[in-house]
C-alpha cells in the first residue's frame, strides 16, 4: 500500500473523523464504523487533507485537467484545499469551483462559486465519501448545463465498499451511470488491512472482536 494512504488512514483516526463502534447511518444500516468529513475543522487538518486529495488524484488521474469541483457545501472547502495543495506540491495551477444551492441573482450571480466553467474544461470532481451517489445525480446536470465539460473523474476520500441502490458499490454505480472513472484514497478493505491489530496514536483500534464485526457487515451489505 503506498505511504501516502497509509498515512491517509491514520490522519483520519487522528482526526476524529473515522470512528468505530456501533452506528446507525441513514439507510438504517447498522454499521461498525461511520465516516464524518466534517470534523476536519482546524486549518492544519484542512492542509493535510488537501495533500492527500491531490496525491490521490495525481495517482489515479494525473494533472491533465483544468477545474476541481466540490459540490455544496462539504465539497467546497475540498475543492480549494485540494487545488491550493496541487499548487504546492506539484506547481500546477487548477481552478476551484463549486456550485450553490440556491442560484444567486445580485452580485456575483449565477449558481456557481469559483471558476466559470466553460466548453471544453476538463474537470475532476471531489467529495468526501460517496455511499448512495444522490449527490452526483443532483449536481452532474448542473454541470452540464453550464457548459460540455469533460468529467476526467471522481475522487472521495473513502469507498465504504458496500452496496448501493442494487448489489455494486455507489462508486461503481456511479462510474457505470455517467461514464467516467471514479476513485478513492483509500478503501475500508486498505482500512481494515491497516490498522487491524496494529497500535494507531497508542491504542489498537480494530482488534479481534471489531474485525468480526466489520467481516459480518460486509457480509451482509458488500458490494458484489
Amino acid at each position: 500500500m503506498e505511504s501516502y494512504k497509509q498515512e491517509f488512514i491514520e490522519f483520519m483516526v487522528d482526526s476524529n473523523v473515522l470512528k468505530f463502534g456501533d452506528f446507525t447511518l441513514k439507510s438504517g444500516r447498522k454499521s461498525p464504523f461511520f465516516m464524518n468529513a466534517g470534523g476536519y475543522v482546524t486549518g492544519t487538518q484542512l492542509r493535510k487533507l488537501g495533500e492527500y486529495y491531490a496525491k490521490a488524484i495525481h495517482h489515479n488521474y494525473g494533472l491533465d485537467f483544468d477545474v476541481l469541483f466540490g459540490p455544496a457545501y462539504k465539497g467546497i472547502p475540498l475543492a480549494v484545499a485540494t487545488a491550493m495543495a496541487i499548487s504546492e506540491l506539484y506547481g500546477k495551477d487548477v481552478k476551484y469551483c463549486s456550485n450553490r444551492k440556491e442560484e444567486k441573482d445580485h452580485g456575483d450571480t449565477g449558481i456557481l462559486l469559483g471558476s466559470p466553467l466553460k466548453d471544453g474544461d476538463r474537470v475532476v470532481m471531489i467529495e468526501d465519501v460517496t455511499t448512495s451517489g444522490k449527490s452526483i445525480e443532483e449536481t452532474f446536470p448542473i454541470l452540464k448545463a453550464q457548459a460540455n465539460v469533460e468529467i476526467k473523474g471522481l475522487i472521495v476520500s473513502l469507498n465504504r465498499m458496500e452496496r448501493g441502490k442494487g448489489d455494486k458499490s455507489a462508486l461503481e454505480e456511479v462510474r457505470e451511470l455517467y461514464g467516467f472513472p471514479t476513485a478513492a484514497i483509500v478503501n475500508m478493505k486498505e482500512v481494515t488491512e491497516h490498522l487491524y491489530n496494529k497500535e494507531c496514536g497508542g491504542r489498537v483500534v480494530i482488534d479481534d472482536a471489531l474485525k468480526a464485526a466489520i467481516d459480518a457487515y460486509y457480509e451482509q451489505y458488500g458490494a458484489k
